[in-house]
């Protein structure tokens, strides 16, 4: 016996119940004719007017109730409803419907109608129903009606308290666009004055007068995500690492908060929806080198964790801030991390080991890497922001970016693709600049540069039909834009011009890497060689350590030398003045000898 369910409503749903009554006709008014406004008519004869005056009729009917068939006097064929079986039996009618679906009649008929429906479904899928038919004829013509490149200001929404804060995060409701979830935080370090408010809004996109919905958070949100399942459930990242969701049915308060103990260190500058069955797993992206997953339903602890050390280690203490996120729903394996240190950070989440969970890297930024998206058409290319330049890259290409804008004057802070156009996508700047390139048009300059305010621009985010943008600014103000068709309308071939552009451009990059790789490998077979000549000419010659004692052998032998010679002109000169005085000594006494014989002689 199968399980019904029957879903109901609750009664306090449907609003005040209408009580309906039967009564005579009443004449509330009676205005009479007036003569005099006849002049200001004109007779039209005749007077073709449209009015609906047949029944409409279907083309089709079928009858379904036995009570109905009975009644006309409808005699029942076979295989068709029993006059035994009551309508209102929900077993019988199961048990009836399971015997029917075995019959082979019936099976014959339903193969037969399945053949028809797919040959239908064939034909409506090779017909492009929307296809302009008239887009090749007048092309110069339509070429010179096309608009310019243009923005114009839909709403601005401001910071409704005193102490202004930056607009860090914005989030779309995911059923029709309609309302945007602001994050205001400070992000200055110990600058924040005592009396900022916390609170992020909800705003409706129509009303910029005052927010729809408060949310109050027990510290500033950095991060805001609505969840693309279930758009009355939100995701937040507190500046103090923690994380929190809201359900806008339960009130502003959050409905659930992870421990601090278990959270990050430092603020959650990105949190992220993953693609699952229940919809309520996310994971988060810290400067404390983190990456945690978690579930909302029990938000004690985190489920997985992942630290972005380099060295594939897990030491925390080597380990890179992460400061931006980026997971494709198509790639539900892979995500990947900006990080501060200017490194994006490749990441496999199905790895059995925490070091095999870090692919690889690509470095080419000098600053932190604000901003990282896949384009929503070429997953296989992504797009960075940060220091002076946004860059395209392609995942084979580990070197260098295969694409990037010219070095601004001021910083980049945040940007995104469009979601409806494979070669546009959006850059703000610190100088409250937006701009809007199209790289099919040109790349070396923004297709669209707009001052959209005074103070810097901190975030972008881009509505699901490519045509409305919000730009959150540093004192809080969020400004709705809204472009011109041109830049949110797919062009003619634009799909195949911009994958024969990144191939075009992957494949250059891959010369050029086979190249550097060649010279380096060369460079180092040269240095080789070198170093191995070197070995020649100095085989059979003492190592560096015997080469320095022979010297100070060789000069204390020297000096030692030099002593002895020293030593011997020394005796030498002893010697010579000896001899010398000997010699004086024996003439002296010879002279004395002589005297006194001749003394002794005269004295005879």
């Amino acid at each position: 016996m199968e399980i019904v369910y029957v879903y109901t409503k609750k009664r306090s749903e449907f609003g005040r119940q209408c009580n309906f009554s039967d009564r005579p006709a009443e004449l509330h008014v009676d205005i009479l004719p007036d003569s005099s406004l006849a002049a200001n008519f004109t007779v039209r004869d005749p007077c073709n007017v449209t009015i609906q005056c047949a029944d409409e009729m279907s083309e089709h009917e079928v009858n379904t109730e036995r009570f109905e068939s009975e009644s006309r006097g409808i005699n029942h064929v076979e295989g068709g409803w029993p006059k035994d079986l009551n309508p209102d039996d929900m077993e019988a009618t199961i048990r009836y419907r399971k015997k029917v679906e075995k019959d082979e009649h019936y099976q014959n008929t339903i193969m037969q109608i399945a053949g028809l429906m797919e040959h239908c479904i064939r034909q409506n899928n090779a017909t492009d129903i929307y296809e302009d038919f008239l887009e090749d004829e007048d092309e110069e013509d339509v070429e010179e009606s096309e608009e310019q490149p243009s923005a114009k200001t839909i709403n601005v929404f401001r910071d409704p308290n005193e102490v202004k804060r930056t607009a860090t995060s914005l989030s779309w409701h995911p059923d029709g666009n309609h309302k945007l979830a602001v994050a205001y935080s400070s992000l200055e370090f110990q600058r924040a004055p005592n009396d900022m408010n916390f609170d992020s809004y909800i705003w409706d996109i129509e009303n910029p007068n005052k927010p729809e919905m408060t949310l109050k958070p027990v510290c500033p949100l950095v991060c805001l995500e609505y969840n693309p399942k279930d758009s009355h459930i939100l995701i937040g990242g507190s500046y103090n690492g923690q994380i929190a969701y809201w359900d806008t049915r339960k009130g502003s308060q959050p409905v659930e908060m992870s421990p601090i103990e278990f959270s990050h260190r430092d603020p959650v500058y990105k949190a992220i929806w993953l693609q699952s069955k229940t919809g309520t797993d996310i994971f988060s992206a810290s400067t404390d080198g983190q990456v945690l997953w978690w579930d909302i339903r029990k938000m004690s602890e985190p489920t997985e964790r992942l630290v972005m050390d380099p060295t594939k280690k897990g030491n925390i203490d080597n380990s890179l801030g992460a400061i931006s996120l980026e997971f494709e729903t198509t790639m539900p394996t892979k995500f990947m991390v900006g990080t501060e240190q200017g490194l994006v950070v490749s990441c496999n989440r199905k790895a059995k080991t925490p070091a095999e969970k870090i692919v690889c890297t690509y470095s080419g930024h000098h600053g932190p890497v604000y901003a990282l998206q896949r384009n929503p058409f070429f997953p296989k290319n992504f797009l960075t922001v940060g220091d002076w330049t946004a860059r395209i890259w392609s995942e084979d290409i580990k070197e260098s970016s295969i694409m990037w804008t010219k070095y601004h004057i001021a910083h980049l802070l945040d940007g995104c693709w469009s979601p409806v156009r494979p070669s546009v996508f959006f850059t703000v700047k610190m100088d409250g600049t937006l701009d809007v390139w199209d790289i099919l048009f040109k790349q070396n300059d923004p297709t669209l540069c707009l001052k959209v305010c005074d103070e810097a621009l901190y975030s972008i985010k881009v509505q699901d039909n490519g045509r409305f943008l919000a730009c959150g600014s540093q004192l809080g103000t969020t400004t709705l834009l809204e472009i011109s068709s041109g830049l949110c309308s797919l062009q003619k071939n634009e799909k195949a011009l911009v994958s024969e552009m990144f191939e075009r451009e992957t494949k250059r990059e891959k010369i050029l890497e086979a190249r550097h790789r060649e010279m380096r490998l060369k460079e180092r077979s040269r240095s080789e060689q070198s170093r191995e000549d070197e070995m020649k000419e100095t085989d059979g010659e003492e190592s560096v350590e015997e080469l320095v004692a022979r010297a100070e052998k060789e000069f204390f032998h020297i000096i030692e030398n030099e002593r002895m010679k020293e030593r011997n002109e020394e005796k030498d000169k002893d010697q010579e003045k000896g001899v010398c005085e000997e010699k004086d000594f024996q003439e002296e006494h010879e002279t004395n000898g002589v005297s006194s014989f001749v003394r002794t002689e005269i004295s005879l």
